[in-house]
């Protein structure tokens, strides 16, 4: 059975507020334009329309989901830096908690010596629930069956 998470919303509203601002001084630059440089108002929906794709582009993004365990393997997507991007439970030797950057993560280290780094915080689950989901989804993996 595939779990899926999301983005937290903490997370998403930051986003939204950064799009917004930006958006705010794009249209105070072409409202200004226009009442200095006397440009023709309808220079004012070129900024407009860029911004409503800007904030639709934002909802469709940050709607999917950013980590997939499934039963063969998991998937990480959308996280910068999270290094290996999916892989099999097969191929994972184990995962564990730690801390990167103040932030609480679940490292899983691949038995080639790579990793794939989640930090907890961006997603909308409490970060143990997590943590022990990820743990259960590597042994059913590994073909342990007692949890």
């Amino acid at each position: 059975m595939a779990v899926d998470y999301r983005f937290s919303p903490a997370l998403t509203a930051r986003l939204l507020g950064l799009t917004l601002v930006g958006s705010a001084v794009l249209i105070s630059l072409a409202t200004l334009g226009v009442a200095v440089l006397d440009l023709h108002t309808a220079v004012l929906l070129v900024p407009v329309v860029l911004v409503l794709v800007a904030l639709v582009a934002l909802m469709a993004w940050s709607s999917g989901w950013v980590v997939r365990l499934g039963d063969e393997g998991y998937r990480v997507r959308r996280i910068r830096g999270a290094g290996v991007p999916a892989a099999r439970w097969k191929d994972v030797e184990d995962a564990v908690t730690t801390e990167r950057h103040g932030s609480p993560c679940v490292v899983l280290r691949l038995r080639d010596g790579r990793t794939t780094t989640i930090p907890a915080e961006v997603l909308h689950v409490d970060r143990e629930v997590f943590a022990r989901t990820v743990v259960e989804h590597l042994q059913r993996g590994h073909g342990i069956t007692r949890l």
